[in-house]
This record gives structure tokens, sequence and C-alpha cells, in this order.
């Protein structure tokens, strides 16, 4: 069964299956290195982004393993509990590309409909990612914080979507994700970052705000896609804080 093109509905998905069948199959055997990420998405004809969330996929499901320095190798058949990737929340970096559009015209609008409570409320979101201590207070003043700033626009809909999209996401695709990627470097950007929407909705300025929204989803978004590659040249260990 050779690697062949596919289309372009819900990609990670359909490449992890294609993977996982090529494994069944014999096509790659335990031990066998896969293709490199490169390889794969030109043979692929998708994207790089795309092959990255189809590992990440496999790997959660046990099939492959990610080798510091050396690759993605084929796992020796496991007996795990059937798991079904549509179960494990949406793709990382669909979900931020989604986050991208939604969030900055979240933080746009609230500069001008924010009341002082939902300022306060993002302001004490912001103390308590700056004071957490471990990965999971972390995670929910991060939760609370872009809640707060989607309940600002004083618009039910698009605030119920702004906690749809935090909450659908946080399946074994983004937290495997975390445990790859997320580095004391990436946690203190992302702080920064939370600070300076904070202010620029606190300034009332919607395009500072919509900018600050967008400038840090982009750098986790980046600072994901290259992780993937980095880890399979060094070994770094996993930080206790949590993601954006």
């Amino acid at each position: 069964m050779p690697i062949q093109v596919i289309d372009t509905d819900r990609l990670d998905r359909k490449i992890a299956k294609m993977l996982s069948e090529l494994i069944a199959s014999g096509e790659f055997v335990p031990g066998q290195r896969l293709p490199g990420e490169r390889d794969l998405a030109r043979q692929l004809g998708v994207s790089r982004p795309s092959v990255r969330e189809a590992l990440i996929a496999l790997e959660v499901e046990g099939k492959v393993e990610v080798r510091v320095g050396s690759g993605v190798f084929v796992c020796a058949p496991r007996s795990l509990p059937n798991q079904v990737l549509l179960e494990q929340g949406e793709g990382p970096f669909e979900l931020i590309r989604a986050r991208w559009v939604v969030e900055g015209e979240t933080a746009a609008i609230a500069t001008r409909e924010a009341s002082a409570a939902d300022r306060e409320e993002m302001r004490e979101a912001l103390e308590d990612l700056r004071q957490s201590q471990s990965a999971r207070e972390s995670e929910d003043a991060d939760r609370r914080l872009h809640v707060a700033i989607g309940n600002a626009t004083q618009n039910g809909p698009l605030a119920g979507v702004v906690q749809l999209l935090w909450d659908q996401g946080r399946g074994a695709l983004w937290r495997q994700m975390e445990h790859h990627f997320t580095t004391p470097q990436l946690w203190a950007g992302t702080l920064r970052d939370h600070e300076a929407v904070v202010l620029a909705i606190e300034s009332g300025n919607p395009q500072r705000a919509r900018k600050a929204m967008h400038e840090h989803l982009t750098r986790v978004h980046r600072e994901f896609a290259r992780g993937f590659t980095q880890r399979r040249r060094r070994s770094k260990p996993p930080a206790r804080r949590s993601g954006p």
C-alpha cells in the first residue's frame, strides 16, 4: 500500500489514519524510522503542521515514539485502551488558528465594552497566572483570563465561542504538545503576552489589543510548530507550567 496524496478535510486525522494503516499492513515495521516530516509532507501533498499533528496523534496512541536526536520510530504492537482520534480534541494547530481569528476580535471589542468588574476579573486572573506553582494552577488561571476577555465583549455567543475553543482543544493531542514543547522560555513569553493583552485592553485601544492577542497566539503557534523538530535534536525536561 503506497503513500498517496490525500484531500484536505481533517488532514491530521486522515494522515494519522493512513500512517496507522501502513503500520498495520507491514509497510512500516516495528523499530523502523518513519520518513522525515518534510518528506512525509511532500509525499502526502500536505503541510508540515498537519503531519506534526498526525504524528502526535499516533504517539498518543502508542503507535510511534519520538527518539531524541534520531526521529520518529514505529512501536511494537501494544495492548492499549481503544482510542478514537476524534475524541482527543481538535488538532492543536487548527485550534490556535481558530483562536487567532476569534480572540483577536474579542480583545478588540473588550476595549470598548469591558466593565470595571470585567477589568478587575482580568487583573485577578493575570495575578493568579503570575503566582501559579503548577501546570494545573496556571492552566486554570490562563483559562480564566481568556474567558474573562470573552465575557467582557458583553456578547454571550461570542463569549461562548471563546470558552468552547479553549475547552474543546484540551484533549490528548494538546496535552501531548504541551508535554513536548512547553519550556520555561515559552512560559515566560506566555506570561508577558498576557500582560500585554490586558494592558492593551485597559488602554482602550482596539488595534493594540487585537495586535497583542494576535502576537501571542502567533508566537505560541510558531513555538509549537518548530518544537517537534527541535525535540528530535535535543532533550529538554518538561516544564511545570501550562501553555497559552
